[in-house]
């Protein structure tokens, strides 16, 4: 998606939306975490440990791919898949402004509440 495309309202939206959804299960919360130690991960290390399959974890992974969080680089005959924290951030930038109009609203609602 191109950056102008992402600068409607309805865009960011949807790829907000996009990834709340992809980090909703756990599994796929599991390998954010796995990715994130900053290092390309092959899906045979990305499965070590679980009861994942090689398909399974393929899966996921192709859902935060969707979702801007996961890019894949081929070495050799390994795909190996790194973290793209960028989405994450721009979660978090979104969660703050609804925070803080949240505080906003409750001051007002504080300060109503005192006068009477």
């Amino acid at each position: 998606m191109s950056r102008k495309t992402l600068n409607t309202p309805v865009a960011r939206r949807r790829a907000q939306a996009t990834v709340f959804a992809a980090l909703g299960d756990e599994t796929r919360l599991l390998l954010v975490s796995r990715l994130s130690e900053g290092r390309p991960v092959s899906i045979t290390r990305l499965t070590q440990g679980s009861k994942l399959t090689r398909q399974a974890v393929t899966k996921h992974l192709r859902v935060l791919e969707g979702a801007g969080m996961v890019h894949g680089v081929r070495r050799g005959r390994e795909s190996l898949f790194e973290f793209t924290p960028k989405p994450i951030h721009e979660i978090k930038d979104y969660l703050d402004l609804i925070s803080a109009q949240w505080d906003q609203a409750l001051l007002r609602l504080k300060s109503l509440v005192e006068e009477e």
